[in-house]
């Protein structure tokens, strides 16, 4: 007996089986074809969960049911709502708009009102199929409301959105009437997965310029009215992939190779077999790819006779104006080729408007020697990956396009930009006579990526994300509101202002002074928090010290956080120390000996070199260190840079030192803890505070003792036994120190103590 409550459930669009009704009415089901029911079955099927989703079919009432492992919870819908929610807003308003609007977006108020209604079903039929505390996984732009209307109902559980299509730029979305509710309305999610970085940043730049929320690097914060910080939400990229061992194994089969030799003599042996695999959508680029390869035989550069395309075209949409449009001009085009460089019992363009099953895909993948995958706009495009997992030989070769997801992991692939038709003719012949072993090289390298990161690699380290996420949220970690400081943190910084002796005040600077962007380049400290840290530099030195202690090269420092006359600044996480005085800056002198000098510009190198593999990724050099910043990649990206740069530190003999989204290799042995230790013998400090939020900052927080205060700024796993929430609440524990620290303090205590002797 399935229980009625799930752990996990899976909130789509579709439910990943298609309905089938017999000659006496009955029943039956079939897998569906399409990418994401490739990428979650396996995952269903391995664990205990359900799948919420339309059934495929109007005004069709079914209860849950179990089929092929999968618990299924169907969704209703009347014709009228599938008209409306699903072809009329979902497919001629968000799919054109979310892909660059290469046909115009249709803008209708009862569409929307309609997409809001089955968004609600689908939300309630979620919160009926969740466990307490359980995980539920929305997918997709048909159901992009769904995450908040869960929130509301459901406060106890994670909830997750993936969008499989882009996320388009604020320029285009913004013409969307209805932005800030979507915004919001995926806001509900702990976290918000995207196939690319860009389009993670093109969300986030969304949410700063649409809605009141702020954001700091992929987090948005949102608070209750009265602006306390209450949730946060992380905006970040999972690219989708395929069971590309499953798909291996199938291509091998020797049903499936047989096929393949079966499908080559049907086409007469050809020397060269060229394929085209796609939904027909006007996303996908068939008729650039098909009258870029009808201009290929025009101008004679191959052999018609000896060269063949079979184009794979399966029905998509058929209801909507611009599919059927689209349908009408590809049958022309190949019409007209066929016509002019056809003949008896050979075809130029064969031309299939049919969905096939796994085993004939996989033999059109191994029997074809070029894969064309020529998209306008796409998510990610799994058929590239589909291709590749088949082609265990290592031979044939993959024409991509540039604006698909695919193209910023399939580095081994010929790159073509759809738009420039004379450019993909290039690339089309290119690959055509490609020499075999520049394919084994090629191949191999696009086989080592499909193979490592498959579906299962892609649903753990998002669902893993998700958790992580879900627990760190502020009501989840003991942390008090932005606007409030808990009493046990209060009473503690009393104490503090009792010491008898110095006191050390010290600080991080990103993320606990200055909340964390995007550009790192445009920090600043908060204007509460400068004016606290003012009056508490102006004190004098037998009272307390203030420190900003920072991995940021001491220059960047003092120009970013303005810090005050009297603040001593450490940078590049204790390599260099300095001093504000009057007229700026005043340094200790950093010397390196002719080995440090060139051990560092070997580090920088490699860097660089690393940074080039890979779109977001930068290196931030630093007088004693460099430093590669990883937080605008893919996670994937992130996890390879940060991987090279520790193959590199290795080589190099120096320890690399490991931050939220930095990797940095430095030249001096230092730490923030190391520093913290001498800030604390130099000012024969009696007490320190330090506050700090990134993985750095626990080397500070180690050397501290138990009279100390160790305050971790944020969420996230820490030893610090006090927690606040972010810039705001660091600002109040510096503004509170400051009037606890104040002279007057001070002269009240020394006035009603002991004379000494």
């Amino acid at each position: 007996m399935v229980k009625p409550q799930h752990d996990l459930v899976v909130v789509a669009n579709r439910l990943p089986v298609d309905l089938q009704l017999g000659d006496e009415g009955e029943v039956t089901w079939r897998r569906s074809p399409g990418g994401l029911v490739t990428a979650l079955a396996p995952m269903m099927q391995a664990g205990e969960g359900a799948w919420v989703g339309w059934s495929g079919a109007p005004d069709l009432a079914i209860d849950p049911f179990e089929d092929d492992g999968i618990w299924m919870i169907p969704v209703s819908l009347s014709e009228t709502e599938i008209s409306e929610y699903y072809e009329g807003f979902s497919n001629d308003t968000l799919w054109p708009l979310y892909h660059d609007v290469i046909a115009p977006p249709a803008f209708h108020r009862q569409w929307w009102d309609t997409y809001r209604s089955v968004n609600e079903h689908f939300a309630s039929m979620a919160d009926y199929a969740a466990a307490e505390g359980g995980t539920v996984w929305v997918h997709d732009y048909q159901l992009q409301l769904v995450p908040a209307m869960l929130r509301k109902a459901r406060p106890d559980l994670r909830i997750g959105f993936f969008d499989h299509i882009p996320f388009p730029p604020l320029e285009i979305f913004s013409q969307l009437p209805w932005r800030s509710q979507v915004l919001e309305g995926l806001l509900g999610a702990d976290l918000v997965g995207f196939q690319r970085s860009g389009d993670a940043a093109n969300f986030l730049r969304s949410v700063r310029r649409l809605t009141s929320h702020t954001t700091s690097g992929q987090l948005v914060d949102l608070d209750d009215p009265e602006g306390r910080l209450v949730r946060r939400t992380r905006a970040a990229t999972f690219p989708i992939s395929i069971d590309s061992a499953r798909f291996n194994h199938l291509a091998q089969t020797p049903a499936v190779q047989a096929r393949a030799r079966e499908i080559r003599r049907e086409l007469g042996d050809p020397e060269c077999l060229l394929l085209g695999v796609d939904r027909l959508d006007y996303t996908k680029g068939i008729l650039h790819r098909v009258k870029a390869y009808g201009e290929i035989l025009q101008s004679g550069s191959v052999d018609p006779t000896k060269v063949a395309l079979i184009q794979v075209a399966s029905p998509s949409r058929e209801n909507v104006d611009a599919y059927q449009q689209l349908r009408e001009e590809l049958e022309v085009l190949v019409g007209r080729i066929n016509g002019e460089f056809g003949g008896i019992g050979h075809s130029a363009v064969n031309y299939l408007h049919h969905s096939y099953p796994a085993e004939e895909m996989a033999a059109l993948y191994v029997a074809a020697d070029v894969m064309l995958v020529t998209a306008l706009r796409d998510g990610m495009n799994l058929v590239a990956k589909e291709y590749v997992a088949a082609r265990s030989t290592e031979t044939g070769a993959l024409v991509l396009s540039e604006f698909t997801g695919a193209a910023e992991e399939l580095s081994g692939a010929l790159m073509v930009n759809p738009h420039d038709i004379d450019g993909m003719k290039a690339q089309i012949l290119r690959a055509i006579t490609m020499e075999p072993r520049e394919q084994r090289r090629r191949m191999r390298r696009l086989r080592r990526r499909v193979m490592t990161h498959d579906v299962a690699r892609w649903s753990n380290s998002y669902l893993a994300a998700l958790t992580d996420m879900a627990a760190s949220q502020p009501e989840l970690v003991d942390t008090p509101p932005s606007g409030t400081l808990g009493a046990e943190l209060r009473t503690a910084l009393g104490r503090l202002a009792d010491a008898t002796g110095p006191v050390l005040i010290a600080s991080d600077f990103d993320g606990v002074l200055a909340p964390l962007v995007d550009d790192p380049s445009t920090s600043k400290t908060v204007p509460r928090a400068s004016r606290a840290l003012r009056r508490l530099a102006a004190m004098p030195s037998h009272r307390a010290t203030l420190a900003l202690v920072s991995g940021r090269d001491l220059d960047t420092l003092a120009r970013l956080s303005q810090a005050p006359v009297g603040a001593v600044l450490v940078g590049s996480h204790g390599a260099e120390t300095g001093r504000m005085g009057p007229d700026g800056l005043i340094r200790e002198p950093v010397e390196l000996s002719e080995g440090q000098q060139a051990l560092l510009g070997h580090i920088r190198e490699g860097l660089d070199l690393i940074a080039s593999r890979h779109s977001g990724v930068w290196v931030e050099k630093k007088p004693t260190a460099a430093a590669l910043h990883t937080r605008l990649t893919t996670h994937d990206g992130a996890m390879q840079a940060s991987d090279a740069a520790k193959e590199l530190a290795d080589r190099l003999g120096v320890r690399p030192l490991l931050g939220k989204n930095i990797v940095e290799l430095s030249v001096v042995e230092t730490s923030k803890g190391r520093a913290l230790d001498s800030l604390r013998k130099q000012t024969n400090a009696q007490i320190a505070l330090y506050m700090g939020d990134d993985v750095t900052d626990e080397h500070a927080f180690a050397v501290l003792g138990s009279d100390d205060l160790a305050i971790k700024v944020g969420p996230g796993d820490s030893i610090a036994p006090y927690r606040i929430a972010d810039s705001s609440a660091a600002s109040l524990v510096l503004e509170r120190l400051a009037s606890l620290l104040a002279p007057q303090r001070a002269t009240k205590r020394s006035a009603t103590s002991p004379r000494q002797s």
